[in-house]
């Protein structure tokens, strides 16, 4: 098999170099967008105690040597996302960051090892609001690039309407015919054989050893997703509280949690959450996470116990995360997220 051409090859630049500076003219646009709404900007380290506490994003592990010889282990952010709520606990009301942050094991079209996530918060304000955020980023996103709608792997999607709301119990119901809710109780349990009996009644794959949570993601995935953000965006709402380890329970049904997704042409641009702000359930929920990932992975990582602190200060927020390559491939038409980072991380040739 040949070899493609490395993205340093003049004419592979040529061919990227359009999308590039595209990129940079969106990111300067979204910074203007900010700025004008008061929010500053901050830039969080990258090297954090913790990476993370979810039981299926994976970091890449370093260490600190201190000047006495002393090692200490550290980690490349998955996310700015503690960072950027310490500062709220510090007394920052409105920020936003573009940071980069490190995935393992991604790797494909859309995913990339090291990638820039733009994150945002907003202290006293619903997580609605952020919904109006994501919707005008988009329409920005094609205000910038000059084009009237938004494409990828032959969908579009037309920026400047108004987005679809849907929540994720109505999205199985209507693209799957399964009664999700009725697998979640008022606690938040789950009820892993009454999904599984729905699920064999729609003909759908159910292993031995699947756990609620697989067979959720398992039907998300196949069912729902290839339908999100056809046409115009979709913003799939009120997550199972027990996929949405940082966001709040709903006020109304304690089933769900103030978490929401955003799609545009099947691509999940942005996760968001009304952020919990209570310790001790924030402690459990990852501590729930990381025995799933030892069980799954036979890993863990540690609980920033700073971050812990800071919640205890922290005031009502929401917050979200968007996939700038992600969005730069929607206003380019790029293929796939290599065209549009400057540097990609190489490739060893051959590697498993």
């Amino acid at each position: 098999m040949t070899r493609a051409s490395p993205w340093w090859m003049p004419h592979v630049h040529d061919d990227r170099r359009p999308f590039l500076t595209m990129r940079n003219r969106l990111r300067s646009a979204i910074a203007r967008h900010f700025e004008a709404l008061d929010f500053l900007e901050v830039d969080p380290c990258l090297l954090q105690i913790s990476p993370g506490n979810e039981a299926h994003l994976h970091a890449f592990a370093t260490e600190a040597v201190g000047t006495d010889g002393r090692r200490q282990p550290l980690y490349l952010n998955t996310s700015p996302e503690f960072a950027c709520k310490k500062l709220l606990a510090a007394g920052e009301r409105r920020l936003f960051a573009f940071s980069h942050v490190f995935r393992n094991r991604e790797r494909g079209p859309l995913h990339h090892p090291e990638f820039t996530m733009l994150e945002w918060y907003r202290t006293e304000e619903s997580y609605e609001t952020l919904m109006v955020d994501a919707a005008q980023l988009l329409a920005l996103a094609a205000e910038t690039s000059g084009q009237s709608k938004l494409t990828f792997s032959g969908l579009s999607v037309d920026p400047f309407a108004d987005p679809e709301r849907l929540s994720v119990a109505d999205a199985f119901e209507r693209h799957a015919g399964i009664d999700l809710l009725a697998t979640v109780t008022a606690d938040g349990e789950t009820d892993c054989e009454g999904l599984a009996a729905q699920m064999r009644a729609k003909g759908l794959r159910v292993a031995a050893d699947d756990r609620w949570a697989d067979l959720y993601s398992r039907v998300l995935v196949e069912r729902i997703e290839p339908h999100l953000g056809i046409g115009r965006a979709t913003i799939l709402d009120r997550y199972p509280v027990s996929e949405a380890a940082l966001a709040r329970p709903a006020a109304d049904d304690a089933r769900v949690a103030e978490r929401f997704e955003f799609y545009a042409c099947g691509v999940e641009l942005a996760n968001a959450f009304g952020e919990l702000t209570d310790p001790a359930e924030q402690r459990r929920r990852f501590e729930l996470e990381m025995a799933e990932k030892a069980r799954v992975y036979g890993e863990t990582y540690p609980i920033d116990e700073d971050f812990l602190s800071a919640l205890a200060l922290m005031p009502e927020a929401s917050g979200i995360a968007l996939g700038f390559e992600r969005l730069v491939m929607l206003a380019t038409g790029a293929s796939r997220i290599e065209q549009v980072i400057w540097a990609p991380v190489a490739e060893q040739e051959g590697a498993a």
